[in-house]
């Protein structure tokens, strides 16, 4: 038994991410056009006909953005809460939909699927944390903060994929109008480079092989800054065992294998 994951691309235009066991394919959200969520499947040697499910985070645009063409594409089940569905455009249709409730868990062949609240801005935003045979990765982003519940869900998992926003420097400084940045920088809104920093130099628990930084902000943040605070912050914690990756909005991350 294991479980694979390639985060297919992550930022404010689009995410998506690939999550593989023996006997079940599934993506986590689908804020890329059908024909780009192929192609990037295919650069990761998989085809899309091989997807069963696909889970939905929330309803902003760049997390759904492909989900419509896809479900009717593919003929596959949608998991995605009530509110969140009801927040689709009027347009999207979903020919399959398994309705989802944070702190139930459910089942999609030998992979166990547990949604959880998460503090964002939208009608009823969840992160997923996954688990096969003792396997748990958990794929995390769109929060303005780290509640316990969340960092409880992140405990114990093999492989993380946790948002690294923005630089709160480069945020402050940047062009966005002032009512945009403290959208950006609420508790509702981007987790910061510093604030992830922050969990792992206190709280992290070590246990996670792969920790993948995701939906970074292409004008609010840098790959070099976002990793360079995580790994002082690792460094600080004695986990430099881990191996410490920055997604891309424009390509996927390698497969990560457990």
């Amino acid at each position: 038994m294991s479980i694979r994951v390639a985060v297919l691309g992550s930022g404010s235009s689009g995410n998506c991410t690939f999550l593989a066991t023996s006997r079940a394919r599934i993506l986590v959200d689908a804020g890329f056009s059908y024909r780009e969520i192929t192609r990037r499947l295919a650069s990761i040697g998989e085809r899309p006909e091989s997807i069963q499910a696909v889970l939905i985070t929330h309803e902003h645009t760049d997390h759904i953005s492909g989900l419509g063409r896809l479900a009717k594409q593919l003929r596959i089940p949608v998991y995605i809460s009530a509110l969140t569905r009801a927040g689709l455009p009027p347009n999207t249709e979903l020919p399959a939909v398994e309705t989802i409730e944070p702190g139930k868990r459910y089942q999609i062949e030998d992979l166990v699927v547990e949604p959880f609240t998460i503090p964002h801005d939208a009608l009823d935003p969840v992160a997923f944390r996954f688990s096969a045979e003792g396997l748990r990765v958990a794929v995390a982003t769109d929060l303005g903060y780290l509640p316990e519940n969340v960092k409880d869900h992140l405990r114990g998992c093999h492989c993380m994929v946790v948002e690294s926003n923005h630089d709160l420097e480069m945020l402050r400084n940047g062009p966005y109008p002032w009512y945009v940045k403290q959208r950006v920088m609420a508790r509702t809104g981007h987790l910061s480079n510093a604030a992830l920093g922050d969990f792992l130099r206190q709280e992290f628990d070590g246990e996670a092989q792969v920790m993948v930084l995701a939906h970074l902000s292409e004008q609010n943040n840098h790959p070099q800054i976002a990793r360079m605070e995580a790994a002082s912050a690792l460094e600080q914690r004695a986990a430099s065992h881990l191996k410490l990756v920055v997604s891309s909005q424009s390509e996927p991350t390698e497969v990560f294998q457990f």
